[in-house]
């Protein structure tokens, strides 16, 4: 089986096609520079000891000190953590960001741990990695099943070994602890900045555009909610349960309220208290990807998309909100249908984008407006839209390659900026 890694080096590769870059930025760069692997034992509630396994990589630092999520979930191991922090890489250069990519992540499902084991599990966590990380080293940041609680668990536990307030170790913080206003949302706000920008470009008008999201969580029910405020018509969701689909739309702040008091996903229309079930038909998760809509949105977890179902796929657009939900395999088949692939190292840097702001402000000491946050954000993420936009158009090449393409020049640069072959032969 090939490992995500390797998966994920194909798109590098066929990238190098377009862009001239010494021999030794391209060695640097098919490897991680450093992968860390603890055992974090827990004393459960029940007055159990269990062990569990966790992971820190840091990809390539030639741009700044790594930068990137922790999740926790049943399936992480090494190899996607490697991948994942790959892919930073990557978005950080896309976006311009002075960081490198860093992925973490623990190998467990949170919903069987209590918060107080969850606790004790993230400050394990911390006290195994701490000389792994730091502001000017390696900032970890939420990811799936994490989130601003246990951030500011993180960053306690590792202020508490450094004997100093330290903010700027992790983003995605509460507020009260530095964090920034807009991260919450910052994922979503930069897909939706991506498509607006895109849209006029694909000569599309949001309120003939049907809009399918496999996800629900925080990416994906941000990024439903904004879309049909914006005049989009979401006919489909899914979580982890399963989805819900109506051709007629569906109405996602009641969705999003629904969910929220009965953790179940079920069409209702509300106004004020009184609330009207929609008609809806159940669907699984594989069965929301073949939908026949305008455009699709993953934003679950990666290998959604892959060479076993791309040929029934039926969207001519598709923006990656998750993390490689599309394999590199399927992408050769998407391609042959027409199918257009915005790429996650694009269409989900906000969330990366804002959680620099954040470690600026940690760092500065003065803190923004959410106004001024999103109006950051919106400008970032445009001129890069329109940058690799053009990137493409000139190459004649996917989006997803464009931005490879993009992110490249900036890593070569700054890789070749310390010496490569070529010059110590001169």
């Amino acid at each position: 089986m090939t490992s995500l890694l390797s998966d994920a080096n194909q798109r590098l590769d066929k990238a190098l096609q377009y862009v001239t870059l010494r021999a030794d930025a391209v060695e640097r760069l098919k490897m991680p520079k450093a992968s860390l692997t603890v055992s974090i034992p827990v004393r459960m509630d029940d007055g159990s000891l269990r062990v569990f396994q966790g992971y820190r990589v840091r990809y390539d630092d030639s741009r700044g000190p790594t930068k990137g999520g922790v999740r926790f979930h049943p399936n992480v191991t090494l190899d996607e953590v490697q991948s994942l922090a790959f892919w930073m890489t990557f978005k950080c250069a896309v976006l311009n960001l002075p960081f490198g990519g860093a992925k973490g992540g623990i190998t467990l499902n949170p919903k069987q741990l209590s918060k107080f084991e969850l606790e004790r599990l993230s400050r394990g966590y911390i006290d195994l990695i701490a000389d792994f990380i730091g502001p000017d080293i390696d900032i970890p940041a939420p990811d799936v099943y994490t989130n601003a609680m246990i951030m500011g668990w993180m960053m306690d536990q590792y202020s508490t070994i450094r004997r100093q307030i330290t903010p700027g170790v992790v983003t995605g913080k509460p507020i009260p602890m530095g964090g920034s206003l807009g991260r919450e949302t910052a994922t979503a706000m930069g897909a939706f900045f991506t498509i607006q920008t895109l849209m006029p470009k694909l000569e599309r008008q949001p309120n003939s555009t049907t809009v399918a999201i496999q996800g629900f969580g925080n990416a994906g029910a941000v990024i439903a909610e904004l879309l049909f405020h914006a005049g989009y018509r979401v006919v489909a969701v899914s979580d982890s349960q399963g989805g819900i689909y109506a051709p007629q739309g569906l109405d996602i702040p009641s969705l999003r309220r629904q969910k929220e008091a009965t953790r179940g996903l079920q069409a209702v229309y509300c106004e004020g208290s009184l609330c009207n079930w929609v008609e809806h038909q159940i669907i699984s998760n594989a069965e929301l990807l073949e939908l026949q809509v305008d455009i699709l949105i993953p934003a679950a977890l990666e290998n959604q998309i892959t060479a076993e179902n791309a040929a029934q796929i039926q969207a001519p657009l598709i923006f990656e909100v998750a993390n490689g939900p599309i394999n590199s395999a399927a992408d050769a088949i998407l391609e042959s249908k027409g199918i257009q692939v915005f790429p996650d190292i694009l269409v989900n840097a906000g969330g990366v984008t804002v959680s620099y702001f954040e470690w600026v402000q940690n760092r500065s000491g003065y803190y923004w407006s959410l106004e001024e946050v999103n109006q950051r954000l919106q400008t970032k993420i445009t001129h890069e839209t329109e940058l690799i936009w053009a990137t493409a158009q000139e190459l004649g090449c996917s989006m997803r390659t464009a931005a490879y393409v993009h992110a490249l020049k900036r890593l070569g640069e700054a890789i070749q900026a310390k010496g490569t072959q070529e010059d110590y032969q001169s």
